[in-house]
């Protein structure tokens, strides 16, 4: 008797297909396509532009073995689903899946889920869908368009500049931005002022700040104009001109879309973007909780949108009300800023309100613990009650002057129960009573000299917000882009801000000059609306190409007579090559920066740069220094390999275990934190 045939499930991932496999059970085979199967070729442009830009798909090398046992397991099976994410991507994934094993897009073939749970899978499986076309679209529109700008933007720049650049339609625009604040900081010219602050003793004591001069903001340019001041103040008498006390309250924030979580986790847990994506995609694609199985913990993680459904909306209610009692429960509602074509997905969430991410830390890595319990906590406070405060504010005046002092009593918590402050607010700091016409005694008077300071730089979390002001791009590109932007040596990162390099600046004049569209933030955002009209108003996604390819392919053909090599100087190493004498300069590889003879071709001798960090090997006495492995990753090793092999992952320091005698290592994250580098050896300084 023939075994009864299977129905097959098609995901992107190995872990999200291990997820659902558990959910659907033994009549279901579910199986990953590992992302992509077919793409645009990587070894030339792939796009037909004399055959009005037909994209020239091919199988994704290596996936030849994969393709082969889905076309297998799909000719066996009863039905074919193919559940790839449900955005603009994964919806082009299925669309390749459906053309490689004969799919009908038409036909009822496409399920989506926007968390994985049981639950969630099984309605899916229930209500399947044709492939979405528009979205299939707005996806070839946007690879198609981005080919065209990297593809052959990057070669001219290879030409002209270096090998190993790149250009890109977000990704230029972008370091435009950064070059662009460098430049306002290093052409600001800072201005003096000066303040004046007075403290009374009334109760407890309170601060007032000069404000107003005849009824009108006060500037005070100079030492000279505050001793002015002084003279007037000390001549006077303080008066309290108004008191006014009001009920105050303060909503709590929407829960997270991409955007905001990559920012917050960047402020909060110090998580790059592409950490913060990484570690939401494993929430996201299922962990093992002890007791409860597999499980999908957050909904989809790229998302433009604060809407929640509301089967999450009534569990929050629940949740909420059996925590904290009804008066903590809050209502609320968010909407989106613009229309947004990803609206069909909510916003990033817990996927069950009730694993709270202390019951199921045990589960977690602490990376995994730290996001889950940001994106918990935010959801959870999103539905909670505003906070409620008595706020006063009170104006006193001496003369013509007028000081100005305010303060707050918190008087319900609400969301901030479970999403405190940070530690420096002070949410219970109440002017005393004032009364008008009251005279008041000020126990100092204190001016204090500033100057104007220039913008901040960018760090990722706050061009991630600019980016997203501004319209430039969408949240799965928003990770991407930095990484892009220092592996080519565009910018570096100091500390946590973003700082254009030499060739940032020369790779930004060129694309400045000679194609401003790609990097004006404001073309970039009307671009990235024309390619959404594909998804939203059907707009043919060809059309979209075609108009923007003329004055391109244009501005190409200038640059490329126009543009004058430019030679970067290399930056010299202090040495001499010891095989011709001649100056040693930095090179930049695949692997990191190394040390190259200046006299190349002629004379083709490299050596790593050897950086030491002040710590002696423990085995033979000779330097460890820092070292970059095939990967890229730092890692601290003797100087004397191979003949010694003492290597460390974390940094050494100079200080031996009081346990064993090891050398301690600094451990990951804030703050100076040691461990012993004896992986038998448990000893810690927290």
């Amino acid at each position: 008797m023939a075994a009864a045939k299977k129905t097959l499930v098609i995901v992107e991932s190995p872990s999200k297909a291990k997820t659902i496999g558990k959910f659907l059970g033994s009549r279901y085979k579910v199986m990953a396509s590992v992302g992509h199967v077919r793409d645009l070729p990587k070894s030339k442009l792939g796009v037909d532009i004399e055959n009005d830009f037909e994209p020239q798909y091919i199988s994704i090398r290596g996936k030849g073995a994969l393709i082969k046992e889905l076309k297998k397991e799909a000719k066996n099976a009863s039905k074919v689903y193919l559940a790839t994410d449900p955005d603009r991507e994964g919806e082009a994934i299925s669309w390749h899946l459906a053309f490689l094993l004969g799919i009908d897009a038409s036909s009822k073939c496409r399920i989506v889920f926007n968390e994985i749970t049981s639950k969630a899978v099984k309605e899916a499986i229930k209500n399947p869908r044709p492939i979405d076309i528009s979205l299939v679209d707005a996806q070839q529109a946007r690879r198609v368009l981005d080919r065209l700008v990297g593809y052959q933007i990057s070669p001219l720049l290879w030409r002209k500049v270096r090998r190993g650049l790149s250009a890109g339609r977000v990704q230029s625009a972008a370091l435009k931005i950064i070059c662009d604040r460098e430049n306002l900081i290093r052409n600001f010219v800072p201005e003096e002022y000066w303040t004046i602050t007075a403290d009374f003793d009334k109760d407890k004591g309170f601060t007032a700040k000069l404000a107003e001069c005849d009824g009108k903001k006060i500037n005070i340019p100079d030492k000279e104009h505050a001793d002015a001041v002084l003279d007037e103040l000390g001549k006077g008498e303080y008066i309290v001109k108004s008191m006014e006390e009001k009920e105050r309250s303060r909503r709590p924030a929407a829960p997270y879309t991409t955007s905001s979580l990559q920012q917050d986790a960047a402020n909060k847990i110090n998580f790059t973007s592409r950490k913060t994506m990484m570690v939401a995609q494993q929430l996201y694609e299922g962990i093992d909780v002890a007791g409860q199985g597999t499980i999908g913990l957050v909904s989809y993680i790229r998302t433009d949108s604060v809407r929640i459904s509301e089967e999450a909306r009534a569990a929050a209610r629940e949740y909420i009300i059996s925590r904290h009692g009804e008066n903590y429960y809050g209502n609320n509602y968010y909407s989106n800023r613009k229309k947004d074509v990803q609206d069909a997905h909510e916003a990033i969430r817990p996927s069950r309100v009730e694993l709270e991410p202390d019951l199921i830390k045990d589960s977690l890595t602490k990376d995994q613990y730290k996001l889950y319990r940001l994106i918990w906590i935010r959801f959870v406070a999103s539905q909670m009650a505003a906070a409620t405060f008595k706020a006063r504010s009170a104006a006193i005046d001496n003369g013509r002057y007028t000081f100005r002092a305010s303060g707050n009593k918190l008087q319900f918590d609400g969301f901030l129960k479970v999403n405190p402050p940070g530690k420096d607010a002070d949410l219970n700091k109440l002017l005393p009573d004032l009364e008008a016409g009251e005279k008041l005694t000020a126990t100092s008077v204190d001016p204090e000299q500033n100057f104007t300071q220039p913008p901040a730089r960018f760090t990722e979390a706050s061009l991630v917000k600019e980016l997203e002001d501004k319209e430039i791009g969408r949240p799965s590109t928003y990770a991407p882009i930095v990484a892009t932007l220092t592996e080519r040596r565009y910018v570096k990162k100091e500390k946590k801000s973003l700082v254009p390099t030499d060739l940032g600046f020369i790779v930004t004049d060129m694309m400045s000059e000679y194609f401003k569209e790609i990097v004006d933030a404001d073309f970039t955002a009307q671009m990235e609306q024309r390619l959404d009209d594909v998804e939203v108003e059907n707009v043919p996604w060809k059309n979209v190409i075609r108009d923007f390819y003329g004055g391109f392919k244009e501005e190409l053909e200038k640059a490329d007579k126009e543009i004058e090599r430019v030679d970067i100087e290399p930056e010299p190493t202090g040495e001499l090559c010891e095989k011709c004498g001649r100056p040693m300069v930095k090179k930049h590889g695949r692997f990191g920066t190394f040390a190259a003879c200046s006299g190349y071709p002629e004379c083709k001798n490299t050596k790593p740069i050897i950086e030491t960090i002040g710590v002696k090997c423990p085995k033979c006495g000779k330097d460890i220094v820092q070292k970059r492995g095939r990967s890229g990753r730092i890692f601290y090793g003797c100087s004397g390999y191979p003949d010694c092999d003492q290597a460390y992952w974390n940094k050494p320091v100079n200080r031996k275990c009081p346990d064993c005698g090891s050398l301690l290592v600094e451990k990951p994250g804030k703050g100076k934190k040691y461990e012993c580098s004896n992986r038998e050896c448990d000893y810690k300084e927290e």
